[in-house]
C-alpha cells in the first residue's frame, strides 16, 4: 500500500494504481463540474524529499543553505518518532515552507545522462483551511481523481494523497479545526 511517509524499505506507489487513476481521469476545461477556487489552496505547506544519505541531506539544507532544522516540540508530532529514528529531518525557510526529508538508504543513483528525467522528491503538499477540506475532497472525487491515501487524520490535522497527470504524489491538507 502507498505510503506518503515512508520508511526506509517502502515500496513507491505502483504504476497500476497510477494507471487507474489516469484512466478515470476526464478532466475537460469545457465541462462544469466542481473545483477549487483560485486562493483556497493558501500556500505550499511541505515539500517531501527521499534522501539517500541522511546527515548529508541534514548538513546540505542546515549548514550550506543555512535552513533552520526543526527539533524538539517544533517537531511535528506526527514524525517524532522517525525523527527520533534517524529516518527523517525536518526544515523551515524563513517564509513557513517546510522540507522533510525521508530516509531511503536503498535509492538508485541519477542517471549519468543529465538530460535522463530523475526525481527524489517524495510529495508536494498544499495547505486549505480546515473548512474547504471536506468541498476539495469532493472536488478531487467528482473529477475522477483516485485517492491513493486517506483521508487521513493526525494530530497535526487532515490530509488526502493522489496524483497527478505524471503521477507525481500530492496531498491537500490542513490543520487541526480548532
Amino acid at each position: 500500500m502507498f505510503s506518503p511517509h515512508p520508511t526506509p524499505h517502502t515500496p513507491h506507489p505502483t504504476n497500476k494504481l497510477f494507471q487507474q487513476t489516469l484512466t478515470k481521469m476526464t478532466i475537460s476545461p469545457s465541462v462544469t463540474t466542481k473545483k477549487l477556487k483560485i486562493g483556497q489552496l493558501r500556500k505550499v505547506h511541505h515539500i517531501a524529499f527521499n534522501v539517500k544519505d541522511m546527515d548529508a541531506s541534514r548538513h546540505f539544507y542546515g549548514e550550506i543553505l543555512g535552513l533552520e532544522e526543526l527539533v524538539g516540540e517544533k517537531i511535528p508530532s506526527s514524525l517524532k518518532e522517525l525523527v527520533t529514528q534517524g529516518k527523517v529531518a525536518n526544515f523551515i525557510t524563513p517564509d513557513g515552507t517546510v522540507i522533510d526529508l525521508f530516509w531511503e538508504p536503498d535509492l538508485n543513483p541519477p542517471d549519468d545522462n543529465p538530460e535522463i528525467a530523475f526525481t527524489r522528491a517524495n510529495h508536494l503538499a498544499f495547505d486549505i483551511a480546515p473548512e474547504g477540506f471536506d468541498f476539495a475532497l469532493e472536488v478531487l472525487q467528482s473529477q475522477g481523481i483516485t485517492i491513493a491515501s486517506g483521508p487521513v487524520t493526525r494530530p497535526t490535522g487532515r490530509g488526502v494523497y493522489f496524483y497527478d497527470p505524471d503521477g507525481f504524489i500530492v496531498e491537500i491538507r490542513c490543520d487541526p479545526a480548532s
